[in-house]
């Protein structure tokens, strides 16, 4: 576990420095799923809204997993006001677009009647769509479908270019390590990952003040689980639960052994992402990749593809057509960090607020600037460990941690942080601007945990005197009135109503434009 003294040393050089302008420069964005429900909250069963455009080629709105899972996803923008605004705006064009459809409120789904009910993603008949289907398709097979319909908010971040050569500086001149100092695309690499190396590390502090998903309808899950209560006849539990989504019952592989992914540097990353997309699997062998003429899956690999391996951090490059991450990362390098770990507030119509994206700001920078070394087998098992007690028992007071090998308090390493993180926040601090003020105010829920969001869930359901889905379902009418009620500026409905045409104009050409058989396709894109 790295230590956090060199941190205060950094932060003084930084400043010293006139960093803060450099780092408030830095891009920021967000990725949003929410389910399409009915207004009796079932599963909505209709298509992509054909007012929404083409799900594959609209650059801000598009589906994950299922027909009823849609993904906003805004540009980067310099400014967390930009990104909410633009964020709100798409919330408010598909709400005057779905019918009387509701947005799903919350992270754990709506009412589902099975299996085989949720309708998978569809993309149109070229090569690339047919591409994202099949892929949907296989990971139905290996994982049911019920898992991948499970909604959340990817936070995505970069640093601004001019950023580097200050912390390079800054580096040398103190005879910090040679990677706090270097140049160009390498300096960047190399402390983007050990960014997402310290979100591992800490990253179960984010689900302990931020997790929202403590209680789960038992359509989602009829069987229940060990770690489950019933709370009624409709609802399933944690007492002391904060984000069930990101327990064993949500986002995981579920494959013995683990996927092997590394995070020591960028090859490292690369390389072990691309054995797993090369190797067999003898569970997925089974499965076969088709069977009567029809495809079950891309390959029978560890992963059929690299975004099959669910972590809660991934670093990202944009990718080209026809173009793999890996390849895109390998070529390029990482472009921003993307954090994916946080559930949806059901208390916000937009499922994100400005105080939480303020938090997750100042949370990267502390992740960046503390020390981090690589994740040896020990700690890859205890930040493991540590996440899933968060997740369904994060808010026992007696909670304990894996730190350095031996258990801690839950809430004295997570004052220690908060601490760090106000002094990290100082850098970017400005006369309109405190983002000490918003990691203050996050907290004063470590010695209340009755202020937490989970636990604010579990009680406003008790004062309801209704089920989870009961409770979902009432803020989820309330949000889509709100949305409905909200105005739309005239002109950025025009903007997404032409955006929406363009994007069923990019999808024919590239269905006119395909001039090879889908298993060329395949041959060729994993070759």
């Amino acid at each position: 576990m790295p230590s956090y003294d060199r941190l205060h040393e950094r932060i003084e050089r930084l400043a010293g420095a006139g960093a803060g302008e450099a780092l408030r420069a830095g891009l920021r964005g967000v990725e949003k799923e929410s389910l399409r429900a009915s207004p009796a909250g079932r599963l909505a069963q209709t298509p992509h809204p054909a007012a929404l455009g083409s799900a594959l080629t609209h650059p801000l709105l598009t589906t994950d997993y299922s027909e009823a899972l849609l993904e906003f996803v805004t540009p980067p923008f310099h400014h967390r006001s930009e990104v909410l605004d633009t964020l709100g705006n798409l919330h408010r064009f598909v709400a005057r677009n779905i019918g009387d459809e509701l947005l799903w409120a919350a992270s754990m789904p709506c009412a589902i009647e099975s299996d085989e009910s949720i309708p998978i993603a569809r993309y149109g008949a070229s090569n690339s769509g047919r591409l994202r289907h099949v892929y949907r398709v296989g990971l139905g097979h290996r994982y049911g479908r019920m898992m991948q319909v499970i909604a959340g908010v990817h936070f995505n971040y970069s640093l601004a270019p001019g950023f580097w050569p200050i912390l390079s500086e800054t580096g040398a001149a103190h005879g910090e390590h040679r990677t706090w100092h270097g140049t160009g695309r390498a300096l960047a690499d190399s402390h983007y990952f050990g960014l997402i190396r310290n979100l591992f590390r800490h990253g179960w502090l984010l689900l302990y003040l931020f997790g929202a998903s403590p209680a789960l309808s038992r359509s989602f899950l009829p069987d229940g689980a060990p770690e489950l209560e019933p709370f009624d006849e409709e609802t399933w539990f944690a007492p002391f639960g904060t984000s069930l989504r990101m327990s064993d019952i949500g986002y995981t592989n579920r494959i013995p052994g683990g996927i092997g992914i590394r995070y020591d540097d960028l090859y490292s990353y690369a390389a072990s992402l691309y054995r797993a997309i090369s190797t067999a699997h003898p569970p997925w062998e089974a499965l076969g990749v088709r069977r009567g003429g029809e495809y079950r899956q891309l390959n029978s690999n560890l992963l059929q593809m690299e975004n099959e391996y669910y972590s809660s951090v991934r670093p990202k490059q944009p990718t080209r057509r026809g173009e793999r991450p890996t390849e895109a990362l390998q070529r390029r390098g990482v472009r921003y960090v993307e954090l994916r770990s946080i559930d949806l507030d059901p208390a916000a119509p937009l499922g994100l607020t400005e105080d939480r994206m303020a938090f997750l700001e100042v949370f990267m920078l502390f992740c960046l600037l503390v020390d981090s070394p690589p994740l040896g087998a020990q700690e890859r098992r205890a930040i493991d460990v540590n996440q899933k007690r968060v997740a369904v028992r994060g808010r026992d007071p007696s909670a304990t941690l894996m730190r350095d090998g031996i258990e801690v308090p839950l809430r004295s390493w997570a004052n220690e942080i908060l601490e760090e993180l106000t002094a990290v926040a100082e850098l970017v601090r400005t006369a309109d601007d405190d983002p000490a003020a918003v990691i203050r105010a996050a907290g004063a829920s470590i010695g209340q945990p009755d202020a937490t969001p989970s636990a604010r869930v579990l009680e406003e359901m008790g004062a309801s005197g209704g089920s989870y889905f009961e409770y979902v379902l009432e803020l989820s009418r309330r949000h889509s009135d709100t949305l409905r009620r909200e105005p739309l500026p005239t002109a950025e409905r025009a903007r997404l109503e032409e955006e929406a045409a363009r994007s069923v104009v990019r999808q024919t050409a590239l269905e006119a434009g395909d001039t090879v058989s889908f298993e060329e396709y395949l041959t060729d894109y994993f070759a």
